[in-house]
């Protein structure tokens, strides 16, 4: 990957949690943290669980605001600092730049399925029926039947949720796209179509940052491996139901 034009840099990155309803307990949960991920690579994030993987993915994301250090994220030919970023500068890089996958499907309730999995095309600027077709799509490849598309995803199974999850993830293909435990939810059949869609992301030159409990999709999809190391064990409780 030397030659692989670099993505994403995060350089001392540390994040801690106070608990005010523990009593204001400071809880330490990245430290130090560095690393970069490039086009065309699938980061995946190591450690037991409360080692503080999805917080790092969050903070990416800029859903959680790191304590210290930077990261750094390409914006065509433009570098910008994702730490103390405006808010409206976040939410320009989410809808051009970075994407996620997260463990939840979180919508607005009677919204159809296929306008969920549109909505980031048309915020895109892709046409409505263009969006709808494409959408509709990406819902067929990962088996969500058709008598569903125009139901709200809150009564869907929570497979089939995942599967729309995964379905507005990669829809709009952008050029960041960070992954939470995407196959958590899903059958052997559909575990593979995901396995097909981030291959063919990364052959695309896209920089694909994951987790991933399952081995067998970990090994099928991972370049390199980014170990973190867990809280400690007095904390290790307070993070895990923290990230939940």
């Amino acid at each position: 990957m030397s030659n692989a034009i670099p993505m994403i840099e995060a350089r001392g990155l540390g994040k801690m949690f106070t608990l005010h309803n523990q009593g204001g307990i400071r809880l330490p949960v990245l430290d130090a943290v560095d690393f970069t991920a490039s086009a065309g690579e699938c980061l995946v994030l190591a450690g037991p669980s409360g080692a503080g993987k999805s917080t790092l993915l969050r903070c990416l994301y800029g859903n959680y605001l790191a304590t210290e250090g930077s990261i750094r994220v390409r914006n065509g030919e433009e570098w910008v600092e994702l730490v103390g970023a405006p808010e409206q500068r976040i939410l320009a890089l989410r809808r051009e730049v970075i994407g996620y996958v997260s463990q939840f499907l979180r919508v607005i309730p009677r919204v159809s399925a296929l306008d969920v999995v549109a909505e980031p095309l048309r915020q895109a600027g892709v046409d409505a029926d263009e969006a709808r077709q494409r959408a509709g799509a990406m819902l067929a490849r990962l088996n969500v039947p058709q008598r569903l598309w125009g139901l709200a995803p809150a009564t869907f199974s929570g497979g089939e949720q995942q599967r729309v999850n995964i379905a507005r993830g990669f829809i709009a293909r952008h050029p960041i796209l960070l992954l939470d435990e995407p196959t958590a939810s899903l059958d052997a059949d559909n575990r593979n179509v995901v396995i097909a869609l981030i291959r063919e992301a990364l052959a695309e030159g896209r920089c694909l940052l994951g987790i991933f409990h399952d081995a067998e999709v970990r090994d099928a999809v991972a370049t390199r491996t980014l170990a973190l190391k867990p809280a400690s064990a007095a904390s290790l409780a307070a993070l895990e139901e923290l990230e939940q």
